[in-house]
């Protein structure tokens, strides 16, 4: 049976490290699920969440030609919910990037202009009128 990416399957949890879980499928091959994708909370320990030899519903996230397998177990779960990409301000072109850029960087330029002008003078150039 090869194993396609998005596919969700069981298998049994056979070590579980500080960092993951491995997981044998029914073809005999293991693959691991990382502890950021354990549960769709913070997972300090992954052993509040999974036990050695507990059947699992998993989620092939990838396949790497040196036969590295990447599960989750939260994607699998029928109430997983993507969240929402941060990066929603990358969509801008390069040019839009620089060109907000510049006019910060020149608004900013001119408030220190204008702060650095109001100080000079040092001690002794106050005027008493």
């Amino acid at each position: 049976m090869a194993l396609e990416v998005g596919a969700i399957i069981e298998g049994v949890v056979t070590g579980i490290t500080n960092f993951g879980a491995f997981v044998t499928l029914p073809d005999g091959k293991t693959g691991l699920v990382h502890i950021s994708e354990i549960a769709d909370a913070y997972v300090k320990d992954i052993n509040d969440y999974v036990k050695r030899n507990e059947k699992v519903q998993v989620k092939v996230l990838s396949v790497d030609p040196s036969g590295k397998i990447g599960l989750s177990i939260k994607q699998a779960s029928p109430t997983y919910r993507p969240r929402p990409s941060r990066n929603f301000r990358s969509r801008a072109s390069f040019e839009d990037k620089l060109a907000r850029f510049m006019k910060e960087s020149d608004e900013r330029q001119a408030d220190l202009r204008k702060n650095t002008d109001s100080k000079r003078g040092g001690r002794g150039s106050r005027r008493d009128f």
